[in-house]
């Protein structure tokens, strides 16, 4: 019998949106795995866009998400100040496209007055209740950040319990955890 041996798949991420008081905050951890190994602790899955207008953050393949956010660069240059319209454009382009529909990534991205989740599928949702998270530990975080949702704590704060939590579960997820906000138009 022949051994059937799977490639090393690079796995794993949590990336969480919260959007309250004032504030939109998305927090990625650092965490790159291949495989059962741990690659590096400090990658920098979230960053500004549109020259800080916007804030992203990602789950999946690093190459592939390196691909959306400057394609999301490129339609919030073509769109300025129109994140639904850019997203909804690069959700086209994604499902449609032969070489962006092979992409493995999911997105967050926010603005002063919108929050959205993008998918491969061609999906562009709006969160409910102001949180989302997304990759490994998403599930863990949004399920964290929506027990605190009625809290005294700010949306960064949130943001940064909800992390930790997923970090001690998920075992893709560390507690390296970079966080980009933005004022709201609340």
């Amino acid at each position: 019998m022949s051994e059937t041996r799977e490639p090393a798949v690079w796995h794993g991420t949590t990336i969480m949106m919260v959007r309250k008081g004032g504030k939109v905050v998305i927090a990625g951890d650092g965490q790159v795995s291949l495989g059962q190994t741990v690659i590096k602790h400090s990658a920098r899955k979230v960053r500004p866009l549109a020259k800080g207008e916007v804030i992203a953050g990602f789950a999946g393949a690093t190459a592939d998400a390196f691909t959306l956010f400057e394609r999301l660069e490129a339609k919030l240059e073509q769109y300025p100040g129109q994140l639904m319209r850019a997203c909804v454009e690069l959700a086209k382009d994604w499902r449609t496209d032969r070489y962006l529909r092979r992409l493995e990534a999911m997105m967050l991205v926010a603005d002063k007055n919108v929050s959205l989740v993008l998918t491969g599928t061609g999906d562009v949702l709006e969160p409910e209740g102001g949180m989302m998270g997304i990759g490994s530990g998403g599930n863990y975080a949004l399920a964290a950040g929506r027990a605190l949702a009625d809290s005294d704590h700010d949306a960064e704060t949130i943001a940064r319990k909800a992390m930790a939590v997923a970090a001690e579960i998920c075992v893709y997820t560390n507690d390296s955890v970079t966080v980009e906000a933005l004022d709201t138009a609340e």
